[in-house]
């Protein structure tokens, strides 16, 4: 059995040594392989204390430990969906592609039998430690564990502190108050307790995932709990949830969806005269008005949000082609990137091609969805 560690790791490259020490002193499995998922702002830190101020090597040396494989092609930089590393993962977009990177990471360390991992989630940032449990709650094996690593209260944040040295050495103690004696610290392995699902998941469900976004996995083991999607739209949130993930949506795209909803079964129909009269206009601004007062958007329309307030519209345009298609597909990519596909499908904006035009509509409208789908509203404020 290859045993491999991985370890998130955010500002604090110490997290790895610290592990490694621990491990060595519990008498547990020493990993044969060693990967580190971390951010891109981070990975100086770690390159700088681990290789080029040759930390990593003075532990190996001065606790005699088994050879083990590890160099910077191991350290795995979080990517967002085009492949580019994630800075410092801070925005909510970064937050989800982290929780993806770890997924499918994990997805991969898993899938071989013959494989053992060790998975330490004492660095980075909190949701880091929380995507990377949750990931081995998912796909954690038998032979997987989960762990944690803590030092006594006057180590922490003590920056020459990497592992407990054998003879006395003394630095700088915390926050560079005073000094500490890093022979003294304590280094705790803790091994955390989790549920394994694996087991419990159709094979044929668990293979899909390894292509699935974070937020689809958790959709898709939601979907089967009942047969009815409930859709709650949130206009204050501007976020559109369903089976357990919330999709955040521009106030333009929130209004639209809500403004083609009340549209129902019949939906909108763009023929040749679509463009030649406001009345489109007005009723859409109207809905978009209770979410936003952006003028850009009244712009689009010729109008401002005051001429609009005070019901000046002698200026608005019809609506256009380039308003309309953009917003129905910046609506459906989003869908589509937080939901397993069917999911996403009944809650798409249509686009059915007739004699006289195009006609766009909910998929949740159409009569087929109207008995398993259930949209709720929330106040708006």
């Amino acid at each position: 059995m290859k045993n491999i560690l991985l370890a998130t790791i955010g500002a604090s490259p110490q997290v790895l040594t610290e592990t490694l020490y621990a491990i060595h002193q519990s008498g547990k499995p020493f990993p044969d392989e060693v990967f580190v998922i971390t951010t891109l702002s981070a990975k100086p830190l770690l390159t700088n204390g681990l290789f080029r101020d040759g930390h990593m090597q003075a532990l190996i040396n001065e606790y005699q430990m088994p050879d083990f494989t590890f160099d910077e092609s191991h350290i795995w930089l979080i990517e967002d969906e085009l492949g580019n590393p994630v800075d410092d993962a801070k925005s909510i977009e970064d937050q989800s592609y982290m929780a993806d990177f770890i997924t499918r990471t994990l997805f991969k360390l898993t899938r071989d039998p013959k494989v053992a991992l060790h998975t330490s989630l004492a660095g980075g940032r909190k949701t880091m430690a929380f995507y990377t449990g949750y990931a081995m709650s998912l796909l954690g094996r038998e032979q997987d564990t989960l762990s944690h690593v803590f030092v006594d209260d006057n180590y922490e944040f003590v920056r020459d502190f990497w592992y407990p040295t054998k003879a006395e050495k003394w630095v700088a103690g915390k926050n560079g108050q005073g000094e500490v004696d890093i022979s003294k610290a304590q280094v705790t392995l803790a091994e955390i307790p989790f549920v394994r699902m694996r087991t419990s998941i159709d094979p044929s469900l668990l293979s899909s995932m390894e292509n699935l976004s974070f937020s689809q996995t958790v959709a898709l083991l939601n979907a089967g709990k009942s047969q009815t999607l409930t859709v709650k739209l949130n206009p204050t949130a501007k976020t559109l949830e369903t089976l357990g993930v919330e999709i955040k949506l521009t106030a333009k795209e929130l209004a639209f969806y809500l403004w083609l909803h009340q549209k129902g079964e019949v939906g909108l129909l763009v023929d040749r005269y679509f463009e030649d009269t406001p009345e489109h206009s007005l009723s859409f601004l109207t809905q978009f008005s209770t979410l936003s007062q952006d003028p850009r958007v009244f712009e689009s329309f010729g109008i401002t949000p005051e001429d609009f307030k005070e019901q000046n519209f002698s200026n608005i345009k019809g609506m256009e082609k380039v308003f309309l298609q953009p917003v129905c597909s910046q609506i459906n990519r989003k869908l589509r990137k937080a939901l397993p596909v069917a999911a996403a499908d009944k809650l798409a904006v249509l686009s059915i091609t007739e004699i006289s035009g195009q006609r766009y509509h909910l998929a949740l409208c159409s009569q087929g969805q109207l008995d398993d789908t259930a949209l709720l509203i929330g106040k708006q404020q």
